[in-house]
């Protein structure tokens, strides 16, 4: 989510307040009882084997015990050379400067070309977008949505077919997090009194949320979209939705649009995403909550306990972030009223009390069917799904994806499929998805003082989560997942820093989380941990205080015996966040002028360079500095650095704490080099590649979306001039035609 995150009508952000009551043990409290220097230092990180070697049934045999000496066996046949060891990767480009310029920079040798805009169109007879506010609401649902982010390229054969490998035909598939709605009316949104009152402008906004698929073709060296491509497709608040898993057909989905609970309207607030090995595509619902109204001083009477802790627990209390509840008249199917999830009716069925819990799912699209209908897949839990990442795919094993609930002192999770991968169902669509999606085991990780961390599993009658619960009393399985928040409460879960991203190296199976960033007030400096170690005033030029740890940082993990089902793992973090002027006790990776970053956000690790990572920022806290950016990385593996102890100051009231940490191998210019820097006021997010690698796609999110009304907007990116803002899809290609990055 954007760093300059729009507040609801309230004015709360939630990704900066949280909703986090409870006194799960932080990351503080679990390295409370402080561990001396020299116990810390004799602790090792180890690292895990790759799922390749444990596929191909490798491993070792332990030892070291005395045991009576054995006769040696004869002696084995002279073992074949082992092949040569691969090229290891090397950057292979010169970094790029910061920049507060208003273009998109890329190194020396590359080009970077926009491909897919906010408004363009997707189906043939739908005019060019005129980006004045004044194209015919109706044309929406056909045209590129706004706030483009987490985005996958699935290749298309000449059958139609998924094809990984394709490197000139492709769906590109990317979700549309929210809107800019200054840049989407003629005059930004009419508000009077608190009330919306033009609906046209309220039904350009539901269009303009959700997931596009869009045809796209390499022609020469160039790419381009089809704009009237069968394949063409726009998911959005609108889009009828089924529900699959736990909470199906069960009273927590009731509403009047859907008596029975089996069935929604839409999806929301989509920021990153995940694919599937069967070749379908999850966008993940994150900032849900505050779309929602509900005025608690009308609606808490009417509550029950349970109902108003799972309120509080997820942030729903507002009058509803765009007010798209104030439009009236209603439509006849509740397109306005829906939005609020007050008791308004006789029962669930009468009303849609019931609507902020048919959103905060994992949501299943299958792009090569664009008659198919989506189904959230409530086996992954309710939360702020930030995304949904595929771990190893190894026949015969469970499927895991990992994810994170994007907001200050919430949690990182895994779902294990019940049934194991065959090979069989790749091209099998969303029958593959209810085979594997529907039926599994969903955990929460808690993070240990020692380096090492357990998988707690989300299940009635296990880890606390129970009818004698004091914070709540779960009923039933439906109830786990629909309040899996709270079940990972119960379930003594750690407390993160806005756990966003994930990622999977292939090359280790290390999984990565981006932990964007924190205030003072989440994490003062009595309050800093082993794997949230810094506290520090990160000025600004204008001398500016920022205070807490607002450049963020990357926690790695390795689940035990590299096995991705395993209920342990060992962690450390792989990168500190930080200006490269910073003390070394804040910038603890030794960052650059080449590689300095803030707030990383996006991440995703390349298939055709297995083990080239890389990262983009959504920042706040280094703008005065240098646009939001891309980096490429070359990253190690959990343990490659060691143990270490810093110290944090607190000049404002002279307070100075010692803190020990665990830090991953300095990557140095090496392993890490800045490769984009963005427009004007952007945040840099979603990234997918071409079949071959050799055009990376790029998503450039709310260019100017710090602009005020009757003002010059702050942006003109992409179309320059006196243009409004759009955000958009950038292509980038190496112009010797080789591999990005390297």
């Amino acid at each position: 989510m954007t760093a300059n995150t729009r507040t609801d009508a309230n004015g709360v952000d939630l990704d900066d307040v949280g909703t986090n009551p409870t006194a799960n043990p932080s990351f503080t409290d679990l390295i409370a009882s402080r561990l001396s220097r020299r116990h810390l230092f004799g602790l090792g990180v180890g690292t895990a084997g790759t799922a390749l070697l444990q596929a191909c049934g490798g491993g070792s045999g332990g030892g070291g015990a005395a045991f009576p000496i054995i006769p040696p066996a004869p002696a084995p046949a002279p073992a074949p050379a082992p092949a040569p060891s691969p090229t290891p990767l090397k950057l292979g480009f010169n970094p790029v400067a910061k920049s507060l310029d208003d273009v998109v920079t890329v190194p020396a040798g590359y080009t970077a070309s926009v491909l897919y805009r906010l408004g363009d169109p997707i189906a043939a007879g739908v005019a060019a977008y005129k980006n004045d506010g004044t194209d015919d609401p109706a044309t929406y649902d056909r045209r590129a949505g706004d706030h483009h982010d987490g985005m996958t390229f699935f290749g298309v054969n000449a059958t139609n077919k998924w094809d990984p490998a394709n490197a000139s035909r492709g769906l590109l598939v990317m979700n549309h997090e929210a809107i800019t709605p200054l840049f989407l009316h003629p005059k930004g949104q009419t508000i009077v009194g608190g009330v919306r009152t033009v609906a046209d402008e309220v039904t350009r906004e539901f269009y303009l949320h959700g997931v596009s698929v869009v045809e796209v073709n390499k022609n020469g060296s160039s790419w381009s979209y089809k704009q009237d491509s069968s394949f063409n497709r726009r998911v959005h608040t609108l889009t009828e939705m089924q529900f699959s898993g736990p909470a199906a057909k069960t009273d927590y989905l009731k509403t009047k649009y859907s008596t029975d609970g089996s069935k929604t309207r839409g999806t929301l607030n989509n920021c990153a995403n995940g694919t599937t090995p069967w070749g379908t595509y999850l966008t993940c619902e994150e900032n849900w909550a505050g779309y929602f109204r509900r005025i608690k001083g009308t609606d808490d009477s009417k509550r029950s306990a349970k109902e108003l802790a799972s309120f509080s627990r997820y942030g729903v209390a507002s009058t509803g972030r765009e007010l798209w509840a104030t439009v009236t008249p209603d439509t006849a199917d509740g397109q306005y009223g829906r939005w609020n999830t007050e008791v308004l009716g006789a029962s669930a069925t009468d009303d849609y009390r019931n609507g902020h819990n048919t959103y905060g799912w994992v949501v299943e699209i299958d792009p090569f069917n664009p008659t198919s209908t989506p189904k959230k897949r409530t086996a992954l839990g309710r939360f702020g799904h930030e995304g949904a990442c595929l771990g190893p795919v190894v026949v015969g094993k469970p499927l895991v994806w990992y994810m994170g609930d994007d907001s200050r002192n919430e949690y990182i999770y895994k779902f294990v499929s019940t049934k194991n991968w065959d090979a069989a169902d790749i091209g099998g669509g969303m029958a593959a998805g209810d085979k594997y999606m529907d039926d599994g085991r969903l955990y929460v990780a808690r993070f240990d003082e020692d380096g090492t961390g357990v998988w707690l599993e989300l299940k009635l009658g296990v880890n606390n989560i129970t009818s004698n619960y004091d914070k709540y009393a779960f009923a039933d399985a439906a109830d786990v997942v629909t309040n899996a928040r709270l079940a990972a409460d119960a379930a003594g879960a750690t407390k993160m820093d806005r756990p966003e991203w994930t990622a999977v190296n292939p090359k280790t199976g290390d999984v990565y989380v981006t932990l964007t960033n924190t205030n003072a007030a989440s994490r003062p400096i009595g309050k800093t941990s082993a794997s949230n170690p810094r506290y520090y005033d990160d000025r600004t030029t204008a001398n500016a205080p920022q205070l807490g740890n607002p450049n963020g940082h990357i926690v790695r993990f390795a689940d035990e015996n590299a096995d991705p089902t395993s209920l342990r793992f060992k962690w450390d973090v792989y990168l500190f966040a930080a200006r490269s002027t910073a003390s070394a006790d804040v910038n603890l990776s030794q960052l650059t002028a080449d590689n300095d970053l803030s707030s990383p956000d996006g991440m995703w690790f390349s298939h055709a360079a297995p083990g080239l990572l890389w990262l983009q920022t959504d920042d706040g806290a280094y703008t005065d500095v240098t646009n939001c950016m891309l980096l490429a990385a070359l990253p190690g593996k959990v343990g490659d650095g060691g143990a270490k102890v810093i110290t944090n100051v607190d000049a404002a009231t002279s307070t100075t704490r010692t803190q020990n940490t665990f830090v991953g191998k300095a990557p140095g210019t090496e392993g890490l080099r800045r490769f984009l820097v963005g427009p004007k006021d952007c945040e840099l997010t979603g990234i997918a590649e071409s079949g071959d690698g050799r055009a990376l796609f790029v998503n450039i999110q709310h260019p100017g979306e710090g602009s005020k009304k009757d003002e010059t907007p702050i942006s003109h990116w992409p179309d320059g001039g006196s243009s409004r803002p759009r955000s958009a899809t950038v292509v980038i290609t190496k112009n010797d035609g080789g591999l990005i990055g390297l």
